[in-house]
C-alpha cells in the first residue's frame, strides 16, 4: 500500500515534468531556451518514470535496465544538448531580442572551431548590427 502511494506520487511528478517540458517549448522565445527546459524537464521526467517502473516490477533484469538507461540517459542528455546548443550558435541561430549579453561573443575561433578563454587568440567581436540577437519575434521561430 505504501508503494503504492510513493509509485504514484514519482509518477505523477513525472509526467508533470514532462508536460512542462512541452509547454516549454511552445512558450519559450527562442531556440537555446527551448533546447534548455525541454532537455532538463523531459530527462527527469523520463528518469521517475522508469524508476517507478524498476520499483513496480521487482525482476532483477527489469530493476537493472531500468536503472541502466536512467543512468546512460542523465549522462548523454546533457551532453547531447550542449552540443546542438553549440552547433546552432556557431551556425548563427539567432538569440532572443531580449537576451541582455552574448558572453560567447568574440570568443570563437571560426580557423580551429574552438572556444578561447583569451579574447585577443579569438575572432574579432562583430559590429552591434551583425550580432547574434534577433530584433524580432519571428527571427527566433
Amino acid at each position: 500500500m505504501m508503494s503504492d502511494i510513493f509509485i504514484a506520487i514519482i509518477s505523477t511528478i513525472g509526467a508533470l515534468s514532462i508536460f512542462f517540458a512541452s509547454l516549454g517549448i511552445l512558450r519559450m522565445p527562442d531556440f537555446y531556451l527551448r533546447l534548455s527546459v525541454t532537455v532538463k524537464a523531459s530527462t527527469l521526467g523520463v528518469g521517475l518514470l522508469l524508476l517507478c517502473a524498476a520499483i513496480i516490477f521487482p525482476d532483477i533484469s527489469v530493476t537493472t535496465k531500468a536503472i541502466a538507461i536512467i543512468f546512460f540517459l542523465f549522462i548523454t542528455s546533457p551532453i547531447a544538448a550542449h552540443m546542438i546548443g553549440r552547433a546552432s550558435y556557431f551556425s548563427n541561430t539567432p538569440l532572443w531580442k531580449g537576451t541582455i549579453i552574448d558572453e560567447l561573443e568574440g570568443m570563437y575561433n571560426k580557423e580551429t572551431h574552438e572556444l578561447e578563454s583569451d579574447p585577443e587568440k579569438a575572432d574579432p567581436p562583430r559590429a552591434p548590427e551583425e550580432d547574434n540577437i534577433a530584433d524580432t519575434e519571428e527571427e527566433t521561430k
